[in-house]
């Protein structure tokens, strides 16, 4: 096997993080896993567990909340439970799904491994930390149940997979980016200081970034809106906003892919 891993740990503002990283044939993807007053938030990827593994038990951990079921956050999972006897908390959305075994494509399980199923509680509104009261956020459009979490004693925003970048070029064909605006728009409305994202890490100036990442979504949205009342199709709009294509999408056989955003955006035009 060619792929090739790499961890890295490091603590900001109290706050243990652990970022893996798998690559292969040019293609770098990364996940982080956050630890801050006994709670771990994500579990990182299966393909790798040794390091995340390694990680987690050098960490006081109690309690397991999950941002979403995804397999490169949910991938140790299983072995936290079993083996740390750790709680898993998520939202009751994909429960069901995580107790069996996973259906995701194997260019997926070549990156992130092939996650074992898995035992989970459904998460509230609220939960407790040793210090603090989190909110549990409702933060859909990268997944139907996705979740971010605010640690009200800190201020610290766990944002799980709301960000990853500022300029978002490709998504799952699953998203949904005006769902996702309105998520940005609802997590604008919280007060919160220091800003997790599980692939971007540290977000220095959490806030203006995400509101960059809302700017940025509202002006593409508007803009697809507009090429359509023109006449274009959504092929033709995807070629005129976005000529470059890259790894991932022919990597994937077409799962990430720019088209996905505005398919997602005329489709709620049109209803």
């Amino acid at each position: 096997m060619l792929l090739k891993r790499n961890f890295k740990q490091q603590t900001i503002n109290g706050v243990q993080i652990g970022n893996g990283t798998v690559a292969f044939r040019g293609v770098h993807l990364n996940v982080h896993c956050f630890v801050v007053d006994g709670v771990l938030i994500d579990t990182g990827a299966k393909s790798l567990e040794q390091q995340f593994m390694s990680f987690f038990k050098q960490q006081d951990i109690n309690q397991v909340v999950v941002t979403h079921f995804h397999e490169d956050h949910t991938g140790c999972a299983a072995i936290l439970h079993k083996e740390l006897q750790l709680p898993i908390n998520m939202s009751d959305k994909m429960l069901d799904y995580c107790k069996k075994k996973p259906d995701y494509p194997m260019y997926r399980k070549l990156f992130w491994g092939k996650r074992s199923p898995f035992y989970a509680m459904a998460i509230g509104k609220t939960f407790s930390s040793r210090n603090a009261i989190w909110d549990v956020i409702e933060t859909p459009g990268h997944s139907i149940d996705h979740l971010a979490f605010l640690n009200r004693e800190t201020g610290q925003l766990f944002t799980g997979d709301l960000y990853c970048q500022e300029k978002t070029k490709v998504i799952l064909r699953e998203e949904s980016i005006p769902t996702i605006i309105e998520s940005l728009n609802k997590i604008l409305t919280y007060n919160f200081d220091d800003v997790f994202c599980s692939h971007a890490g540290y977000l220095e100036n959490g806030r203006t970034a995400l509101q960059k990442k809302l700017d940025y979504l509202l002006d593409l949205q508007e803009k697809v809106i507009k090429l359509h009342t023109d006449g274009l199709t959504p092929d033709q709009i995807n070629s005129t906003l976005f000529p470059k294509k890259y790894p991932i999408t022919l990597f994937s056989s077409g799962e990430w892919d720019s088209i996905h955003i505005i398919n997602s955006i005329v489709q709620v035009k049109i209803s």
